[in-house]
């Protein structure tokens, strides 16, 4: 409970500083705090039209939803290394978000994405397709750990050639530069709409995730050991599953494919808490939402006035650790 607490301090203390990084010289602390100020019906003089715009509609945003789309990508990573019983299971290696992204490139082109929830369906659309499809290809040798890996990789790939032959053929060199800048994961879309979304869907689904906390710890044990215990294993993979999916396909819908946030807090967090995962669900939402604040001011900042797609960052950061857990599991 300390170390949460602790957290959680860190996380909000993190989200008041990120505001802040990369804004011009000339705008302050004073003027985020009569921005925010405003809008809490503060007495506070009120800010130029464009200033307040900046800090209001565009970074204050962008920050919280760094933090929604951090807190859900790693609960979702931690909740599937315990269904699949692989500690290198997240939904960026198991193709869940390379099928979430062609689902959200063809509701875009083909004119259906009017709305960040129409964009969303379809990413939940593409992600459960990827998701029943790396099902169908383990039924029949089942889960063994490396197996999992092995095929969640092909089906990213497949899905990944799927949405570059999309955007080559659409047509419109325009629309294919956005989109493509955009599946590298990126904030810079977030908007008002976007946060309140992600704030909704991940409300739900980590308290969904959280209720399965305890067959969460049956099922890292394994199938057999879950059932003995009582649980019903189907339906709650079947549930943990489908949740995983749709906070996956709203955070892709909301900034694109963003990969390894979920590969590598909830190792981290494990090495704080150990594996009970009524403990380590809560921790590592909040971790991964800290971890994804400061990435995305990283690549505001890094190449400035280049804005690096966060993506990229989270990709060189999870890369060396996923090489790592391999060599320490003895298959590198």
């Amino acid at each position: 409970m300390v170390v949460l607490l602790l957290c959680l301090l860190v996380l909000v203390a993190s989200l008041v500083a990120a505001v802040r990084v990369g804004l011009g010289g000339g705008t302050g602390w004073d003027e985020i705090g009569r921005s925010v100020g405003a809008r809490l019906g503060l007495p506070v003089q009120p800010l130029p039209r464009l200033t307040d715009s900046l800090i209001w509609d565009l970074r204050v945003p962008r920050v919280l939803l760094a933090a929604l789309v951090g807190a859900a990508l790693a609960v979702c990573g931690a909740a599937l290394q315990s269904v699949t019983r692989n500690a290198l299971a997240d939904p960026y290696l198991l193709g869940v978000s390379s099928g979430a992204s062609t689902g959200a490139v063809v509701v875009v082109l083909l004119g259906f994405a009017g709305s960040q929830l129409g964009m969303t369906g379809g990413a939940f659309l593409g992600a459960l397709v990827s998701l029943a499809l790396l099902v169908l290809l383990l039924r029949r040798r089942g889960l063994d750990s490396v197996r999992i890996v092995l095929t969640g990789v092909v089906v990213g790939q497949l899905f990944t050639a799927l949405t570059s032959l999309i955007l080559m053929s659409s047509g419109d060199a325009d629309s294919t530069r956005a989109l493509t800048h955009w599946l590298l994961g990126s904030m810079a879309p977030a908007r008002w709409q976007s946060v309140v979304l992600c704030g909704i869907s991940a409300a739900a689904g980590l308290l969904v995730v959280w209720l399965c906390s305890s067959a969460l710890d049956g099922l890292a044990f394994g199938a057999d050991t879950a059932t003995s215990l009582g649980i019903d294993v189907r339906t709650v993979r079947t549930v943990l599953l489908v949740t995983t999916s749709l906070l996956t396909a709203v955070a892709v819908a909301a900034v694109g494919a963003i990969g390894f946030v979920g590969l590598i807090v909830p190792h981290g967090v494990r090495l704080l808490v150990g594996p009970l995962h009524r403990v380590l669900l809560p921790l590592s939402a909040v971790v991964g939402a800290t971890f994804l604040v400061w990435t995305d001011a990283l690549a505001r900042v890094a190449f400035a006035p280049l804005e690096v797609p966060v993506g990229v960052f989270t990709a060189l950061l999870g890369v060396p650790l996923f090489l790592v857990i391999l060599r320490k599991r003895g298959e590198l």
